[in-house]
């Protein structure tokens, strides 16, 4: 049931969306997080070349294996590229991962609440990521084991860890709509975007993938490009509140051995991350977004 703070985030966002003409300004955006989150940037970028995005400018990419989002916080000031980069007005969005083990995660709101400092319309992207080894404790677990799996038990394994992720962002917001007096925060529903990716490839409709386990290049869980692409339409989403669905496949998906299949994939991609993105309230795009 979606509280009454994220219902009314998404029927307000949805009338200005409505309203809005024009292809969407070029955002200047800042990378930071861990290795399931960092390997969409540079997709991400090629992605919003391919809409027409004017003006996008990848400003950095920061990465810290296994991080919290506290962790990169903690950088001192005089070493932290991030920091830097608000203090020079040079980042409009910034994204982050936190991780299982530390949520609520108090980094966020410091970003949140430096970036707004520097730029007023500055948001804060949160990405809600899939579990490392399918969320097993079993150290035994193997890249293999993942063909066995069951998406939606995976779905409910993580769901919790989820949940509190939500409510945090929520809280934010719920700061923030006293002042600047909008939404700041906004999840990225990348681990759900990926459960649904995996369900299709359980059904035979993810073309070119036969197993789930060719999603990923090793036990822990790090991603081949096809989720390396499928968390950028994601981003792009939420960046841009525009579809992905129709765009060009991108340079990371046609190395990615996929043969004829490629065309076929990159559209379902496409849609699961359409269909994630605006399934999740706090995504802030509502499904009458408009297209590419």
């Amino acid at each position: 049931m979606l509280t009454p703070f994220r219902t009314l985030a998404a029927l307000a966002l949805g009338l200005v969306l409505a309203a809005a003409q024009g292809p969407p300004v070029g955002q200047h955006v800042f990378v930071c997080g861990h290795s399931f989150h960092v390997m969409m940037a540079a997709p991400l970028g090629k992605i919003a070349e391919a809409a027409g995005i004017e003006g996008h400018v990848q400003v950095g990419t920061l990465i810290l294996g296994g991080s919290s989002v506290d962790q990169h916080w903690e950088t001192p000031g005089d070493r932290s590229e991030v920091k830097a980069a608000f203090a020079r007005g040079k980042v409009d969005v910034l994204t982050v991962s936190p991780n299982g083990r530390l949520i609520p995660d108090p980094g966020i709101e410091k970003f949140a609440d430096l970036l707004v400092a520097n730029n007023p319309e500055g948001r804060v992207l949160v990405q809600a990521s899939w579990p490392a080894m399918d969320g097993h404790l079993n150290r035994d677990f193997k890249n293999a084991d993942r063909d066995e799996a069951d998406p939606a038990q995976i779905r409910r394994r993580v769901e919790p860890i989820n949940r509190k992720l939500a409510r945090s962002v929520e809280v934010l917001n719920e700061k923030y709509r006293e002042k600047p007096g909008r939404q700041v925060v906004f999840l990225v529903p990348a681990g759900e975007a990926v459960c649904v990716l995996r369900e299709r490839v359980v059904a035979g409709k993810a073309p070119g993938i036969a197993r789930q386990s060719e999603l990923f290049k090793d036990d822990r869980g790090h991603c081949h490009a096809h989720i390396a692409v499928l968390v950028g339409y994601c981003h792009y989403a939420v960046i841009y509140r525009r579809s992905p669905v129709g765009l060009p496949v991108p340079e990371a998906l046609k190395k990615a051995g996929l043969g004829q299949d490629t065309d076929a994939l990159n559209r379902v991609l496409q849609e699961v991350a359409w269909e994630a993105v605006t399934s999740e309230p706090l995504s802030g795009v509502p499904a009458e977004a408009p297209s590419k």
